[in-house]
């Protein structure tokens, strides 16, 4: 009896929460969100789109002249004249307006290739977020479903203390009874202690999973993954292998960023074009009140400037520039196609993945319901003595393994999910 007693309190030791802080908890929705908004890499994905944005925004305003204007209003303590004006006038206001637009090094092809280059470099930046976006959502599901993968194990090293529990029992039964040895007994407690030390390790492992989900949501805590008890089914492996390899984001990225390259190309050669600058500039200036906004009744000097300007020779430096960009452009045509070859082998594991992974739920879920048959029935020959302690402890640890290899079925089959949605670049 005191044996007995001794076990339940172990037992419920064992029970006792393994923090007494309380536990945020999360579903997956909310945690692909929280973790969309914190971490850096998506922050960093988000800031590059906005750069190119304004690069591209850029290479657009190359085509336009650059406007200035310009007032002002100068008080001297001394007599002046006015440039062109030989009367001399007392210390008062001078006032000036001035306009002036100018295109500077106007090169048709060179501002082309740019405007061309800055929008690839745009789409592949968008492209960038999206993919981005879903890489993070594979993170953070892969957390949140270890979260809850090791949240059921600790439910199976319970179950298994349970039973070895109420196996040492009934061996110490037997055993005051005369109908069981001495080794009987020992072997229980044994398997018992190591139930134990597995449920320990167990809530190590789930205190773990549920850190590592707060750092990726940004929690400071430990997070509780709140599970969903519906599985999805499994895509339709046609449909998907239907859709064509190049709609996906890593190989839209690198096409977008070859299609940069190309361009850069273009940027170089136009070093070897003449240029053309251009400007008009507007001058008004008197000592009257000026009539706004145009400064009218002042004297009007203008100047237009047209140049034109070719280098012919700047040391080999073109040419240098013209063989960079046609290197990046090869290493950038190379690794679209590799993509897409990659993407596409990707494709085919990940589908394979997924049926293997959930045909192997059905077979975990027979192998359990057989390890629990058999137990029962190994449990009722060893309480009347037709089995050895033995086959029960063999029935006890295939029951636990098939426990195991259930949650870990449905951990590989959600997480096979998850990385086909990352590499499709969409919600299957």
């Amino acid at each position: 009896m005191r044996v007995t007693l001794v076990v339940s309190a172990a037992l419920a030791a064992l029970a006792a929460p393994l923090a007494a802080q309380q536990q945020l908890e999360v579903t997956l929705d909310e945690a692909v969100r929280r973790a969309l908004q914190v971490q850096p890499a998506m922050v960093q994905a988000r800031g590059e789109s906005r750069t190119s944005g304004a690069a591209y925004l850029s290479a657009v305003g190359a085509f336009l002249p650059n406007l200035t204007t310009g007032a002002s209003a100068i008080r001297n303590n001394q007599p002046f004249r006015i440039q062109g004006d030989t009367t001399t006038y007392p210390p008062v206001y001078t006032y000036s307006g001035t306009f002036s637009v100018s295109i500077n090094r106007f090169d048709l092809v060179r501002r082309m290739g740019d405007l061309r280059a800055s929008s690839a470099e745009r789409t592949a930046a968008a492209i960038g977020v999206v993919n981005q976006r879903f890489q993070v959502t594979l993170a953070t599901k892969q957390a949140f479903y270890n979260a809850i993968a090791t949240e059921e194990l600790v439910r199976v090293a319970e179950s298994q203390v349970r039973r070895t529990e109420q196996q040492l029992t009934i061996s110490i039964d037997k055993l005051r009874a005369g109908s069981a040895t001495r080794s009987d007994s020992l072997r229980s407690t044994v398997d018992y202690g190591n139930a134990r030390i597995g449920l320990l390790r167990a809530r190590a492992n789930l205190a773990t999973a549920q850190a590592s989900l707060g750092r990726q949501i940004g929690a400071d805590r430990l997070v509780r993954a709140v599970p969903d008890n519906l599985l999805p089914p499994p895509p339709d492996t046609a449909a998907i292998r239907d859709a064509a390899v190049d709609a996906t984001p890593q190989v839209q990225q690198a096409e977008a960023l070859a299609r940069a390259a190309r361009a850069n190309v273009w940027v170089a050669r136009s070093e070897f074009w003449p240029s053309l600058d251009a400007s008009y500039s507007n001058t008004r200036s008197g000592i009257g009140d000026p009539q706004l906004p145009l400064f009218g009744g002042y004297p009007e000097r203008f100047q237009w400037r047209f140049g034109l300007s070719w280098t012919l020779f700047d040391g080999f430096q073109r040419e240098q520039q013209q063989v960079s960009a046609s290197v990046a452009r090869d290493n950038a045509e190379t690794r679209a196609a590799h993509a897409h070859r990659d993407v596409s082998a990707q494709l085919t594991q990940q589908l394979a993945a997924i049926t293997t992974s959930f045909e192997q739920i059905d077979i975990a879920r027979a192998t359990v319901a057989a390890a629990t048959e058999d137990l029962r029935v190994q449990s009722e020959r060893y309480r009347v003595g037709a089995s050895t302690i033995l086959d029960l402890l063999t029935s006890q640890a295939t029951l636990t393994q098939a426990e195991v290899s259930l949650v870990q079925a449905r951990f590989d089959y959600l997480i096979a999910r998850a990385e086909l949605e990352a590499l499709l670049g969409r919600e299957l």
